[in-house]
């Protein structure tokens, strides 16, 4: 788990306008062994916005749950959990059991098994969003690797 307080990264946030500016929308299932670097590389961005995390996990039989927890009581106001009982991967969409709990302007999408690397990834986004008002979307480069060693060495902008 970071060290940083929630304290220390939201004193960093100039406009505290009341809601986010950005949510971001993390999925979960069975990935206790990643959970901590994705929930980290979150609350590791530097912005000057607020934003908030959802992560949803969905009835995972592993650790994951015990680990949000974690982040959510130390985090009470940028993690948002949801936790479900019965896996919702074969009913309801997550996203429709996630987006009512979205807020703000935007939606950055990381699943629960991956991570960002970019401690300026949100602030970029929303500064590029913001100045381009045509643009529905944007995304950045990725890199592609396997935890089982077999590295595909590439990333998705080839």
């Amino acid at each position: 788990m970071t060290d940083r307080t929630e304290a220390d990264i939201m004193n960093h946030w100039k406009r505290q306008a009341g809601l986010p500016f950005v949510t971001v929308r993390c999925a979960a299932f069975n990935q206790e062994n990643y959970i901590e670097q994705a929930l980290d590389s979150f609350l590791s961005q530097k912005t000057d916005f607020p934003f908030l995390i959802v992560v949803h996990d969905d009835a995972s039989s592993d650790r994951t749950a015990d680990r949000i927890r974690q982040y959510e009581k130390k985090y009470p106001h940028i993690v948002k959990a949801l936790y479900e009982t019965e896996n919702q991967h074969s009913g309801k969409s997550v996203l429709d059991v996630m987006e009512p709990y979205f807020e703000g302007k935007y939606v950055a999408v990381c699943e629960g098994d991956d991570y960002w690397c970019d401690d300026q990834k949100l602030q970029r986004q929303f500064d590029f969003m913001e100045q381009h008002p045509e643009c529905s979307m944007c995304v950045h480069n990725s890199v592609y690797h396997c935890v089982d060693g077999q590295d595909a060495d590439r990333n998705f902008n080839e």
